[in-house]
């Protein structure tokens, strides 16, 4: 892979533009007094891109929070003890806020305001579409948030952001989505740092047509008359949207070592998230399935069962590398070892699935007496290796989701989408098999095992039910989006999902029974920017509840 080229500036601008959770919190937030001149808008561009999903500070929140609430992961002691059991806290729920606006955001924001001065036309609609990207993963998991004086501290001397709504703000994601597409053109300058789509302004176009379709979806019970309009309009406008797996807005990140040392949270090059599912103490503190998710498809003769879930003896792994794995899956499955926890919903996989005596485990004992014959937790699924390397692309938007996204217009009354919502989701399903070989190096589901499946697993007869398949696919495609798998979830109420308080596990529950549906502003704000923070509250009823619905979330 030809990135170092990119990566050189990056880290010099990441040493920059970092910003952290201090006393001086508002001022890193809204102005940058060690700002370099003549940083290129280019590498603004890149640093954003990969801090997405390179910041490992940041993606913290998916595990401890997304993946739970979304019952994707569980057993992991972050994700159990955070999400899994409702616990409130601050620092936790805050990483997205504190990374992204004094780091992506600023960045985005800076090199729009730069852009704009060289004349860099289509960098500046990369960074602004880019920027919208950005902002919804602020606004879906917090609602009302600084949006339109967002970063402008350094340029503009706005130092207190207001608090925009969430409806102001998905209105002026439409507005930028359409300007800056219509700004991008063939014959203008060329977009040098990009990581997604190498620059390729035909790409962009539907990149920022595609994400009008999901903000217009996202929108579509709160506000149906715009979210049709906007629908439609994505359509027919200029570039199209995505019609090829070929489209899909994928962040490239290195294949670099894993480590936790305090100096891999400024180095974006590598797929935090994987290293994160991967574990700081994998051996003994691995990403497990949540019993729903795995559930969905094992109970539904799903071919991509035995592609996310495997079950390993971590015994003998090193700190660094899935490689020492020993996998059973095989052999497990062979010996007819239950497969179907008693608790969908549990916040952790009790009561445990039988254990066995391991075949392979005793060849390999002969010669290391360190290794336990008989397996309890490794009758457990595990999220297999193939998610855990750190070259994996960061998921933006696939054109998966672009046929879910219409599957589901097709099914609205009144909007004008050519085509049947049977024949999208049909695709889509296809496309998000093909997703998993394409990026993951999964096995290649076959055609015999895609017709098998749909035919067993249709889009359903009432619309009530088409909606529910459509998303329940969704939400299966999304596990490697986890900001989307939450936001979907809320938005479509599909699948639909239990507390573990109705599983017997409210005991558990410190910070309620119900499952969030936002997370909290963070504390530091009712201090550094109080007018804005307390309109904000006034709006939600004066409280920064978890169980207050975000603007659009009204399932």
């Amino acid at each position: 892979m030809k990135l170092h080229k990119i990566f050189t500036p990056v880290l010099a601008a990441l040493a920059l533009i970092a910003g952290s959770c201090s006393d001086s919190y508002m001022e890193d937030l809204n102005t940058d007094p060690s700002k370099a001149d003549g940083i290129d808008p280019n590498a603004q561009l890149t640093t954003a891109q990969l801090q997405t999903y390179g910041d490992l500070g940041m993606v913290e929140i998916y595990r401890n929070y997304h993946y739970a609430f979304s019952q994707m992961l569980m057993g992991c002691w972050n994700t159990t003890n955070y999400g899994g059991r409702h616990t409130i806290d601050n620092n936790e729920m805050c990483r997205i806020w504190t990374s992204l606006y004094p780091n992506a955001i600023k960045n985005l924001t800076d090199g729009i305001h730069n852009s704009e001065e060289e004349g860099l036309t289509n960098v500046n609609a990369a960074l602004r579409i880019y920027r919208v990207y950005m902002m919804s993963l602020i606004t879906d998991v917090y609602g009302d948030a600084p949006f339109s004086e967002a970063g402008l501290g350094y340029i503009a001397e706005k130092f207190n952001p207001r608090y925009d709504t969430q409806e102001e703000i998905y209105a002026a994601f439409f507005n930028e989505l359409t300007d800056a597409c219509g700004a991008l053109s063939l014959s203008g300058d060329k977009i040098t740092g990009d990581v997604i789509y190498n620059g390729d302004v035909n790409k962009w176009k539907k990149l920022a047509n595609s994400l009008r379709l999901r903000f217009a979806m996202r929108i579509s019970d709160v506000d149906p008359d715009k979210a049709k309009q906007e629908f439609e309009e994505a359509l027919m406008a200029d570039g199209g949207v995505f019609t090829s797996a070929s489209d899909d807005a994928l962040i490239k990140y290195m294949e670099v070592s894993f480590s936790f040392g305090q100096d891999t949270y400024s180095d974006y090059r590598g797929n935090a998230l994987s290293k994160l599912l991967f574990g700081n103490d994998p051996a003994n503190n691995p990403s497990y399935l949540c019993s729903t998710f795995f559930n969905q498809m094992y109970n539904s003769g799903d071919p991509r069962t035995f592609i996310f879930a495997r079950f390993y003896y971590d015994g003998l792994m090193s700190l660094t590398s899935p490689d020492n794995r020993i996998d059973l899956t095989e052999e497990i499955l062979s010996k007819g070892i239950p497969m179907n926890p008693r608790d969908p919903g549990a916040y952790s996989w009790e009561p445990w699935p039988a254990g066995y005596d391991s075949d392979i485990m005793k060849e390999i004992a002969e010669n290391n007496p360190s290794v336990e014959v008989s397996m309890t937790r490794e009758t457990e699924p595990k999220l297999a290796n193939n998610f855990l390397k750190s070259d994996n692309p960061g998921v933006v938007m696939t054109y998966a989701e672009v046929n879910f996204l219409m599957a589901e217009a097709a099914l609205k009354e009144g909007w004008a989408v050519a085509g049947s919502a049977d024949g999208y989701y049909k695709t889509g399903v296809r496309a998000s098999m093909d997703f998993l070989t394409d990026n993951y190096g999964c096995r290649k589901i076959t055609d015999e095992e895609f017709s098998t499946f749909i035919a067993n697993n249709g889009i359903g007869y009432t619309n009530e039910q088409r909606k529910a398949a459509i998303n329940t696919q969704a939400w299966i495609l999304h596990f490697t989006n986890p900001s989307e798998a939450w936001a979907n979830v809320r938005r479509s109420g599909y699948p639909r999902l239990k507390s573990p308080a109705e599983y017997g596990f409210g005991q558990f529950l410190t910070g309620g029974q119900e499952i969030p549906v936002r997370l909290c502003y963070p504390v530091l704000e009712s201090s550094y920017n109080k007018t804005g923070y307390d309109e904000a509250l006034d709006r939600m009823g004066g409280s920064n509840s978890w169980y207050i619905p975000i603007w659009w979330d009204v399932d």
